[in-house]
């Protein structure tokens, strides 16, 4: 005697273009049921793939911010604000967990940094109207300082 067909899990499974969000609940729960053959393998992989270059692109958003704050508070120290001390404060926090999160992504930071340095440059040349020549051509910290939690250049 033949097994029986399985029911699938969802009668009218949510299409990817319409709810991404029920969508993936439901990939995600498939997933837990080891019903793989009910998944929705071209767009999982897709998401997965957006889901990998979220957390590069976050991290490197984080350096860009902080780099910038870092030129701006070193080149314009007369004003030199709470605000940006917050947010130094907080794109470290930022780059400590998403680093803390992956090996493979803090182990790109080296390249991370030398590639978003030059658009903290352009950030802080224009929030501070300093040109872009006053800002060193590399980045003139260690990536020790700056992940140090107390490090402000002078």
């Amino acid at each position: 005697m033949g097994l029986a067909k399985e029911t699938p899990l969802y009668e009218t499974p949510t299409d990817y273009e319409d709810d991404v969000y029920l969508w993936l609940c439901e990939q995600i729960e498939l997933l837990r049921q080891k019903r793989i053959q009910e998944v929705d393998l071209p767009n999982l992989i897709e998401e997965l793939e957006d889901m990998g270059s979220e957390k590069l692109h976050a991290l490197e958003s984080a350096y860009r911010l902080l780099l910038a704050h870092l030129l701006k508070w070193k080149y314009q120290s007369q004003k030199r604000s709470s605000s940006w001390e917050i947010t130094i404060v907080r794109e470290r926090h930022q780059i400590e967990d998403r680093e803390g999160e992956s090996h493979t992504l803090a182990a790109k930071a080296k390249s991370i940094v030398d590639r978003m340095y030059g658009r903290a440059v352009r950030e802080a040349a224009i929030e501070t109207g300093l040109p872009r020549e006053t800002f060193p051509a590399e980045c003139p910290w260690t990536l020790d300082q700056l992940r140090d939690p107390d490090f402000l250049p002078d």
